[in-house]
């Protein structure tokens, strides 16, 4: 099977197989088949979802919430945590008995997990039920997958190498009416030895400026309200290209277009973040005043451990200045509990770092071994139960801190997009402040898409309630 795919001739093939499976599935189903499509993990892999779910849809598929429905099932899977993983291997085990009251049900695995060798051999061993599996440069390729799949009596299993190119004009079948993922590039160049992405994604590519752009104005035109700019590294965009654009020139040309719309991005590095990006994101009405910014240890033996390149002095120096030229600013981070080799004292080091910069809220991890990465093969002599109860305090420090910030949101009034039903209380709607806060809050479900006045009246830890006002 080819493995390029920037050319038209690739492209006109896919197109073509698409037509076959179409083809085939026509003769096989009376009616619409029905696919259920699962995503574990991060944004990216939502996005990436959200393009295979275009080619289902373009194939003659349409859509499922219920596993007994469905004629072809797939999971896109994530590597970050065991966890992760133990929930994917949980759920797929689960499949067997669909697969045996409907033999004819077609079940895919894709994702991170897939990309990863000794991954896909226990999936082929212990999983024989399993029809397709790919991983994460193969995407674009997924109509051909699904022609082999549908025609063939055999198991495909298809994970080729990062191949450097980027894939576009790949139809999107978007989750949301109002809000919208946008890559901006892919893959990871950082290698920190507790992370197997790189790995999984391949090398940093960014895309060209003209087609974020053409996309944002597709969406904006579409009437997408909330557009968030993925990348593993968002602040390293435009590097070892020719575009002479980096991340905040990519930001403000955005910023810049017409609409009605708010500007998200995910995720920064901290070797990465400049004092420029923070003087664009202050300049720009249109960007949320919200940076995710992960820290990851407070202390500098560990950080270097962790291959991150930058100090604690380095990091809040950066909070210092985005607090300077944005005084409203929230910030959101990672941190990781329990690295190998992680003393008392270093652990309160990070304790210390979060009291000083007083988060909105923290992505709280206890340390997780993956195969592949330097990490695994350090010394680790930290037990599990010290891990979680270093877990336990560090959760409790920001809780503190997190009920003290939303209690000064209290009797404030913020403009949300209306995002839907809240997924805490189902009588009540949901959106995000500008500073990417939680408010729930009582409202017909005819305002769910548009922007809304707020007013809080009840602050609780994590999430705020209140009321709306002058809608």
């Amino acid at each position: 099977m080819s493995s390029s795919f920037d050319t038209d001739k690739e492209k006109y093939l896919q197109s073509q197989y698409l037509l076959k499976v179409q083809s085939i599935l026509s003769s096989r189903y009376d009616k619409k088949p029905l696919a259920f499509v699962h995503t574990y993990g991060c944004q990216g892999n939502v996005a990436d979802s959200e393009r295979i779910k275009g080619m289902l849809s373009q194939m003659g598929y349409g859509f499922t919430d219920n596993l007994s429905e469905a004629d072809f099932v797939l999971y896109n899977t994530c590597a970050v945590r065991e966890h992760a993983e133990d929930r994917v291997f949980g759920n797929v085990g689960e499949l067997k008995k669909y697969k045996k009251d409907k033999p004819g049900l077609k079940i895919a695995l894709c994702g991170c997990m897939m990309q990863q060798q000794h991954i896909r051999d226990k999936i082929y061993k212990s999983y024989p039920y399993v029809d397709l599996v790919f991983g994460t440069h193969a995407i674009y390729q997924f109509p051909q997958l699904m022609f082999d799949t549908l025609s063939g009596g055999k198991r495909v299993y298809f994970a080729p190498e990062d191949n450097g190119l980027i894939m576009e004009d790949v139809p999107v079948l978007r989750d949301k009416d109002s809000k919208a993922w946008l890559p901006i590039m892919y893959g990871c160049n950082n290698f920190c030895t507790y992370c197997i992405v790189p790995y999984v994604r391949g090398r940093e590519k960014s895309r060209e400026p003209y087609r974020i752009i053409n996309e944002a104005k597709k969406l904006i035109s579409q009437g997408y309200k909330d557009i968030t700019l993925l990348g593993q590294n968002v602040n390293s965009y435009g590097k070892n290209t020719d575009f002479n654009t980096d991340f905040s020139d990519l930001l403000k040309q955005i910023n810049d277009l017409e609409g009605d719309f708010i500007i998200r991005f995910m995720t920064s590095h901290p070797k990465d973040c400049t004092k420029k990006l923070l003087d664009t994101m202050s300049q720009c009405k249109k960007v949320a005043r919200h940076i995710h910014l992960p820290f990851q240890s407070g202390n500098n033996r560990i950080l270097k451990e962790m291959n991150r390149h930058y100090t604690r002095e380095k990091y809040l120096e950066l909070i210092d200045y985005a607090k300077k030229v944005m005084p409203d600013i929230s910030i959101t981070s990672d941190v990781i509990v329990g690295f190998p080799g992680e003393t008392e004292e270093e652990f309160n080091d990070t304790l210390s770092l979060v009291e000083k910069v007083e988060f909105t809220s923290l992505f709280t991890f206890i340390y997780s071994k993956r195969e592949g990465t330097p990490a695994a093969e350090m010394d680790d002599p930290v037990s599990k139960e010290e891990k979680s109860r270093r877990f336990k305090e560090l959760c409790d420090l920001q809780e503190s801190i997190a009920a003290k910030r939303t209690a000064k949101m209290k009797g404030k009034t913020y403009r949300v997009l209306c995002e839907g039903i809240s997924k805490n209380d189902d009588t009540l709607l949901s959106g995000r402040t500008d500073g990417n806060v939680i408010i729930e809050f009582s409202g017909d479900n005819s305002i769910i898409g548009k922007y809304v006045n707020v007013k809080v009246t009840q602050p609780l830890n994590w999430i705020v309630r209140g009321e709306l006002v002058n809608n």
